[in-house]
């Protein structure tokens, strides 16, 4: 009798813990986490722009409209929030990411510009900004990797059996979703020529 009292509860446990009682929060934090390292570093990338635009600009006083478009780009994509529970939305997850793609099309412009100027190039102060920038779009594109295998794993959990019965439920739970690629044809290679 006494094991039957002990078989019932475990048994129990057991069952519950194989239908994903547990694991889809834990999932779901998992893909909180990975985005709140994704706004870590876009935060990190806005804020070395200031430096990098007066820098720019005390070397190149007429290229002001590309450093307007810059500051313009920075103003909008730090404006531009999205919030945990928005990650299912996919409106609001394109918005954030158009506005995010806009700022790194405003910095290509900017590094276009940077190349017009020999002595901005070699200035210290702009090669660490530089060296600084180049490291954040690194740790964006790992961020937004990072983001995409949690939300990957996330996605699969609630959608598969058991876990969907207790996703749909007792959590509600709706897909998350990733990043996509922001760039017009990113499918499609660059055509390289090495013709003269």
């Amino acid at each position: 009798m006494n094991v039957l009292k002990l078989a019932l509860p475990l048994a129990a446990a057991l069952s519950l813990s194989a239908c994903g009682v547990n694991s889809i929060p834990t999932k779901e934090e998992g893909v909180k986490s990975a985005w709140g390292e994704v706004e870590n570093q876009y935060q990190r990338r806005a804020d070395l722009i200031p430096n990098l635009v007066a820098t720019v600009k005390g070397f190149a006083q007429q290229e002001q409209d590309v450093l307007v478009g810059v500051t313009e780009a920075r103003a909008k994509a730090t404006q531009t929030t999205l919030k945990a529970e928005d990650l299912s939305d996919p409106a609001k997850v394109a918005a954030y990411n158009d506005a995010q793609s806009g700022l790194s099309s405003a910095l290509s412009r900017l590094m276009v510009v940077v190349e017009k100027y020999p002595e901005l190039k070699s200035d210290q102060n702009f090669l660490a900004l530089q060296s600084q920038l180049e490291g954040t779009e690194n740790r964006i594109s790992i961020a937004r990797r990072d983001y995409n295998e949690a939300v990957r794993t996330y996605n699969v959990e609630i959608r598969t059996f058991p876990a969907i019965i207790v996703a749909k439920t007792i959590y509600g739970a709706e897909p998350k979703e990733p990043f996509a690629a922001t760039t017009a044809n990113a499918e499609t290679a660059p055509p390289v020529s090495f013709a003269k």
